[in-house]
């Protein structure tokens, strides 16, 4: 029986302790065992964590109730590492070391799924404004899921041996909160894994399916701001001012030019400008100019070529136009970055045949990689530390959806939508399962 959430306020809430089963090599079958654990713990934990979304840097309750939760289970937890982070440890004799990680934050969306339990929450960001809240990424599933494989690893500590290592992570969506957990001495004041895993629930795979490779699994990105002077004038009198706005248009068309003239054709880049903003009124040349951009790439030596290529080229177009030394645009790259993310290539291989014995090779996905998606979870691993690290999707859309939107229907809703939405049973059971799989296999006690 369902256990029933009272909430009298979004930072009040009372957990029924989860059901752990005891320590035997008659433990229930790993799926019955995740499905009843579902219905008893993890759905009502789902629920409520996507309709209290908290955003990034901001997720006090979510943390609370996730360390609650790992201390049930019997982890030593430790609160506030890298701000809102939470590190649980369980160790349980010799062996190897695994962390296992989850993002825990959502998004500034007003959400319009049409769920019955959608969120309407809103939360003052770190930068000091309002916003709506919504988790429209998943990382309601992640967490739940983690918790769900605290549970079973909990209940399965007779068929393991070594230390395991679990993370719930602040602000991946600000791509920020790896790293300070990381200079909070992740690695340092807790067990260094000797492997990491995390996985992301994917709106573009079909539900019951993984995606797993070798090699790259997700972009590097920054963020970067171009502050452009100009000198401000009527503008039916141009030729008395310095127009920041031409100047920016003139910035971005070459920007372009980096990717198609200075990368070699095989190598992935882009160069996007999200945001230009400049002036108040039809007929008065502003004073200044500034512009977002995200900046993506797949290798170290790409990366610094688009980021020297954005400098270059934004100081030497002020330069064109006649702006003196001390007035030329400023190119700022911001803390919100992340490397590329890889997955071990012998790592990989362990997991997926894991995954392959388990759940038949009909699991995996194989469609090719479509976008440059960023993810922090690279500061984890190799080549950012020496963790050898493996990072899969699994599969949150029913296939019925995917065949209404080919017949002409409505469209599969993306991630960072209003309308995103995934099957949260078939996502949480898979994600743990596969997760408990992974490290029964990786933490295998010796014959």
């Amino acid at each position: 029986m369902k256990h029933l959430l009272a909430l009298a306020a979004t930072t009040a809430f009372i957990w029924a302790a989860p059901v752990v089963a005891q320590n035997s090599s008659t433990s229930p079958d790993l799926a019955e065992a995740i499905a009843a654990d579902y219905d008893n713990e993890l759905e009502a934990l789902f629920l409520d964590f996507h309709k209290h979304p908290e955003l990034s840097y901001k997720e006090t309750r979510t943390a609370g109730i996730i360390a609650k939760q790992w201390r049930e289970a019997g982890f030593t937890v430790t609160e506030n590492v890298g701000g809102t982070g939470v590190v649980a440890v369980m160790k349980n004799g010799d062996g190897p070391t695994l962390m296992l990680r989850a993002d825990m934050d959502g998004l500034p969306l007003v959400e319009d799924s049409g769920l019955d339990y959608m969120s309407t929450v809103k939360q003052v960001s770190i930068d000091g404004e309002e916003k709506p809240v919504m988790h429209a990424c998943g990382h309601d599933v992640h967490i739940t899921s983690l918790i769900g494989t605290a549970n079973q690893m909990a209940a399965r500590k007779d068929q393991w041996s070594g230390t395991l290592v679990l993370i719930a992570q602040p602000a991946e969506e600000r791509i920020g909160g790896a790293k300070l957990m990381m200079d909070d001495g992740l690695y340092t004041r807790f067990p260094k894994p000797d492997y990491a895993m995390a996985f992301h629930v994917s709106a573009d795979t079909p539900t019951g399916q993984l995606a797993l490779d070798e090699g790259i699994k997700s972009s590097s990105s920054d963020s970067v701001d171009i502050i452009v002077h100009g000198v401000g004038a009527h503008g039916a009198s141009p030729h008395r001012g310095k127009d920041p706005i031409v100047m920016g248009a003139e910035i971005i068309m070459a920007l372009q030019t980096i990717v198609s003239r200075e990368i070699a054709p095989l190598k992935p880049g882009v160069i996007t400008v999200g945001s230009f903003h400049s002036g108040f009124k039809h007929n008065i040349i502003s004073d200044k100019a500034t512009m977002q951009l995200t900046v993506r790439s797949d290798d170290e030596e790409t990366r610094a070529k688009l980021l020297e290529g954005i400098k270059r080229i934004a100081t030497n177009v002020g330069r064109m136009n006649g702006l003196p030394e001390d007035k030329l645009p400023e190119v700022l790259v911001s803390h919100e970055s992340t490397p590329a993310n890889y997955n071990d290539a012998a790592l990989t291989k362990r997991v997926k045949a894991v995954f392959a014995e388990r759940f038949g090779e009909e699991v995996f996905d194989e469609k090719p990689r479509e976008g440059m998606g960023a993810e922090d979870f690279a500061y984890f691993v190799e080549p950012n530390t020496d963790v050898p690290g493996v990072y899969f999707s699994v599969g949150g859309t029913p296939q019925a959806d995917f065949d209404r939107e080919k017949a002409g229907g409505p469209p599969v809703p993306s991630h960072h939508s209003p309308f995103f939405k995934i099957a949260p049973r078939e996502s949480v059971t898979l994600g743990t399962e596969a997760m408990t799989a992974a490290a029964l296999e990786l933490l295998a006690k010796d014959e």
